[in-house]
This record gives C-alpha cells, sequence and structure tokens, in this order.
C-alpha cells in the first residue's frame, strides 16, 4: 500500500511489453513470465544490495530500537485504517470491529498510533487490503509476476494496487515534502524489517528466485483464506 502509484503503471506497462517473450522451457504454471521475471528479480536485487540494504542498515545502526517500534507502530496504525475498511467490505463483522477498535486506542492512548496498547489488551490484528477482499469475493490470483523496483506481486494485486494506494492515509496528504518523507521512512522500515530473514533464504535456498516466489504466494494465499487454505491450489485464470 505504501508504493508510489506511477512505478505501478511503469511496471504493468513493461509486462504488457514483454509478456510473450519468457524463453524457460517448463515454467511454473502460477509463473508463465518467469523468464522475464528472473530478469526483473535481478535487477531489483542489484538496486536492493547497492542502495535499500546500506540504507535499511544504517537506520537500524543510528536509530534506537525504541524508535524503530515507534515507527512501526505507527504505520502499522494507518494500516488498520484501511483494513477495518476492507474488513468491512469482506463482512468480517469481528474483523472489522477489531480493526477500529485498534485504531481508536492506539490513536489515543498510544499516542498517535507509537505505543501499540491494542496488543497489549489483545485487540487481534488483521490485516486486509483490496486485493485480499477481491481474493475473498473469489476473483482468482492470476499469474506471478515481478515488477521493476516494487518486487513480486499477482496479477490481482497488480490490479488492486490503485484502490490501495488511495486506502493509504499517507497518500493522501496534502504536502508533497511530508507525504515523500513519511513514504521513504516506510519504505526503510519495511526492509529493515527483513535484513535478518535474507541469512535464511540465502541458507535455505539454492534458487533463491523460487524460494521467493513460492513464499509469496502461499502468504497471499494464507491471506486470501484466512491462515487455511484449501489443500489443493485451486485453478486460477
Amino acid at each position: 500500500m505504501m508504493r508510489p502509484s506511477i512505478r505501478w503503471m511503469l511496471g504493468i506497462a513493461l509486462v504488457a511489453l514483454l509478456q510473450g517473450c519468457a524463453t524457460v522451457a517448463n515454467p511454473d504454471p502460477r509463473d508463465p513470465l518467469e523468464s522475464i521475471n528472473r530478469t526483473v528479480f535481478g535487477f531489483n536485487d542489484a538496486v536492493d544490495r547497492a542502495v535499500l540494504k546500506p540504507v535499511a542498515t544504517a537506520y537500524v545502526n543510528t536509530v534506537p530500537a525504541l524508535g524503530r517500534t515507534g515507527i512501526k507502530n505507527f504505520f502499522a496504525n494507518l494500516d488498520d485504517v484501511w483494513s477495518a475498511v476492507n474488513n468491512a467490505l469482506q463482512l468480517r463483522g469481528q474483523a472489522f470491529g477489531d480493526s477500529v477498535g485498534r485504531v481508536m486506542v492506539n490513536t489515543t492512548l498510544g499516542l498517535g498510533g507509537l505505543v501499540d496498547v491494542a496488543s497489549d489488551l489483545n485487540i487481534e490484528k488483521h490485516p486486509a487490503n483490496f486485493n485480499i477482499t477481491l481474493g475473498r469475493w473469489g476473483v482468482g490470483a492470476g499469474p506471478y509476476v515481478v515488477l521493476p523496483l516494487l518486487g513480486p506481486y499477482t496479477l490481482r494485486e497488480v490490479g488492486a494496487l490503485p484502490i490501495d494506494n488511495r486506502g493509504n492515509l499517507v497518500n493522501q496528504l496534502g504536502d508533497e515534502a511530508t507525504r515523500t518523507g513519511l513514504t521513504v521512512v516506510d519504505l526503510v522500515d519495511t526492509r529493515a524489517g527483513f535484513l535478518g530473514a535474507e541469512d535464511v533464504v540465502s541458507g535455505a535456498a539454492l534458487d533463491r528466485y523460487s524460494f521467493t516466489r513460492d513464499a509469496y504466494l502461499q502468504r497471499q494465499r494464507y491471506q486470501v483464506y484466512d491462515g487455511n487454505p484449501p489443500d489443493e491450489e485451486p485453478s486460477e485464470p
């Protein structure tokens, strides 16, 4: 939800231009553009190693843990607002009520969301966005795609991006400098959260691309099926 809309349009254009060029002999049925996706994955990885990872590492080394926790809680509180909207669209009454309750408690007692009081009160978090809403209403995930700079997506998720971007409260701020600054902070904080996972991925997988793809698609299914997906992968357009 934090990714700029201009970039997703550029990514879609690139995929549209190249979708007939896949050369992998036997691509995974979920990943018909595997050859292109691997190329984009390599590009994104190079950018990450050159720019994002060093910045995220510096962030972790300079910002105290308490400050990073406050930043993470602040953006999580904003996410709960959009989660409440989507849980309502999914007709999930308990999840909607919990999401609204979390926003109210954390915004007031939690100093604008810097402190996650709601979790201490055992108010459950129910992350949701428009991509998940579409999935729960029966829209298939579609093929796996890797977009330049943005990373892994399903086609359904790409289609939901414009609405999810509008639902991000940071994007509703009128002051461009503030909006850009908060977006950058959120991006860096999110990337910092994955620093510890890199060794696990590198140690567990001979093929980082396949490992990342399979983990991503599995996570998508778990979100759509609320942690209880069917045993067999359903056929999807």
